[in-house]
């Protein structure tokens, strides 16, 4: 799911023209997995278990300047699980052994409680970085009591790499973002579309169709044997909460814990085209938060007092860089993105609306910085936005008809126009995908079936709206929402909300959780006076949410 979304007209949506075409699922509605796909997988469970991971010293390509501490090795899984003895493919493998050292008393000794797998999102995002997070305090307690693993799913970093087009062409800069496109320029971006995925299909060859979902669930599987665990302790956030609703389903003895925090709506009917819908119409509520804490500090900014004046702020500036892009580089569409991310993480609201104020100062160095592609990640990014794509695509059907995708996001558009139309050329490559698509699997589990699950949940959540985990607790028998009230940051445990925290931390180092849905305050503003954003390099952040998640 891109990072965009619409909330209130989307529901009442006609969505004619979805081409169902199963591949891989069982026959008849349910969307189940196939017989052929459950041996293959408990084969290749088998064989991982049988060999182990040979964890050694990181390279360069796995982690670059990984403390000693962190070592990475590979898990072998089927490109196909309905033939378990085809083509393999190797996963990359992160992990930091848990210290069992008491953080509060040096003397002390904790028990292991085995691996705590992570999965920060997508599809796309790698979780290599995740061991790193054991030297941040706030973690200690849990990377005493667990070896932290973090890997590269399937498609991404060195895991059998995806791609659509050459790294070298991937970033075009500047580029314009309509918010009512003309019909020249829609014909425009059609033309893309169909060109990017059959790129897809060009570069990534007859394999391109195994890059789903159910197979991250089934490689997850494979990858607890390899640790050497009978059950799983999972943490997934954004759309590694998807997958890890799958696994629950698919294999609920197999789960240990498991904390789902962003939840994504599992509901089979909106995986993947309505999400999308829900996710711009959420990401127009999350941009008029930032623009009212903008107009709430205009003696800092001098973008308006009101948030309607701070939009015509930023129509201003966009309409500046339509006319002449900053340092030939930052257009509407550079200025679109920096602005999203905004979206998703409210400690980003100072410096982009400190970028927006100094170039309408007429100094565009701000924003620049901010916004302008960066070369040295175009071959990261390239991949990421290959496997998001090939991953959505083959999930589920996807309208095949232009005229249906024209229809739902120009009305859309209407009342939420600040993402919408960027969101659905992000994803209009799948109504022109070349590989078949699945029916997404009814995800239920009865009670009793699986061990309590804890779902972490942001109110005002644009990435991954808050109905999606709504409906994950619904469809969880015995789960547990906790929720961060009036909040819109995407990703809330091991943040600095320290009600959250608690619940997360009561959960994974003694299984406790609330008898009951609750919920926590939000966590505090962000200040005018906030420091600017680090430079780019690994981070708590990066340990936690990974450089591509789209969710």
């Amino acid at each position: 799911m891109h990072a965009a979304a619409l909330y209130s007209a989307a529901g009442s949506l006609l969505l004619t023209g979805l081409a169902a075409v199963p591949a891989g699922g069982a026959p008849g509605g349910s969307g189940a997995p196939g017989a052929a796909e459950l041996r293959g997988t408990a084969v290749a469970a088998a064989r991982a278990r049988a060999a182990g991971i040979h964890f050694g010293p990181c390279s360069a390509a796995d982690l670059p300047q990984a403390p000693a501490e962190v070592r990475c090795g590979t898990v072998t899984v089927p490109l196909d699980y309905a033939h378990p003895d085809g083509k393999k493919i190797r996963l990359t493998v992160s992990r930091s052994r848990a210290t069992q050292k008491d953080p509060r008393n040096s003397k002390r000794k904790v028990p292991r409680q085995g691996a705590l797998v992570y999965n920060p999102g997508g599809p796309g995002a790698s979780s290599m970085y995740f061991p790193l997070i054991g030297a941040v305090p706030r973690w200690k307690p849990t990377a005493a009591a667990y070896d932290l693993v973090g890997y590269a799913p399937r498609g991404v970093g060195r895991s059998a790499p995806l791609s659509c087009v050459d790294p070298r062409h991937f970033f075009k800069a500047p580029t314009a973002s309509p918010v009512h496109p003309s019909q020249a320029y829609k014909r425009q971006r059609i033309t893309q579309a169909k060109a990017y995925a059959r790129g897809c299909a060009r570069r990534s060859g007859s394999g391109l169709r195994f890059y789903t979902s159910l197979a991250n669930a089934r490689d997850l599987d494979v990858l607890r044997a390899a640790l050497g665990e009978d059950r799983l302790t999972f943490m997934g956030a954004s759309y590694g909460t998807y997958f890890g609703t799958l696994y629950a389903a698919m294999f609920p003895s197999h789960v240990r814990r498991m904390v789902l925090d962003s939840a994504v709506d599992p509901d089979p009917e909106k995986v993947w085209y309505r999400d999308n819908l829900d996710q711009s119409a959420a990401f127009e509520d999350r941009w008029a938060d930032f623009r009212e804490w903008i107009a709430r500090h205009d003696d800092a900014y001098g973008l308006g007092d009101t948030p309607a004046k701070v939009q015509r702020a930023y129509d201003t500036a966009r309409e500046r860089l339509a006319a002449k892009a900053a340092d030939g580089k930052v257009g509407p569409g550079q200025l679109q993105n920096a602005f999203l991310s905004a979206g998703y993480y409210d400690d980003f609201w100072p410096s982009r609306a400190e970028a927006l104020a100094a170039f309408l100062r007429g100094d565009p160095e701000p924003l620049v910085r901010l916004a302008a592609p960066r070369p040295d990640t175009a071959v990261e990014a390239e991949n990421g936005s290959a496997v998001y794509t090939a991953v959505e695509c083959n999930d589920a059907p996807w309208p095949t008809r232009w005229e249906v995708w024209d229809r739902d996001n120009t009305r859309l558009a209407r009342v939420a126009p600040f993402e919408t139309w960027d969101n659905a050329w992000a994803n209009l490559p799948c109504a022109y995908w070349p590989a078949p698509r699945q029916r997404p699997l009814d995800v239920r589990t009865a009670p009793g079936e699986l061990p309590p699950v804890l779902i972490l949940a942001a109110e005002r959540d644009a990435a991954a709206p808050y109905q999606g985990a709504l409906e994950t607790n619904r469809r969880l028998a015995g789960s547990v929402l906790v929720t961060e009230r009036d909040a819109g940051t995407h990703g809330v445990g091991g943040g600095p909300n320290a009600c959250v925290n608690a619940y997360l931390d009561a959960y994974l180092l003694q299984g406790r959780l609330p008898a009951r849905h609750t919920s926590c305050a939000p966590r505090p503003e962000p200040r005018p006076d906030t420091p600017a954003a680090p430079a780019p390099g690994p981070s708590p952040r990066d340990a936690l949410k990974g450089g591509t998640a789209r969710r």
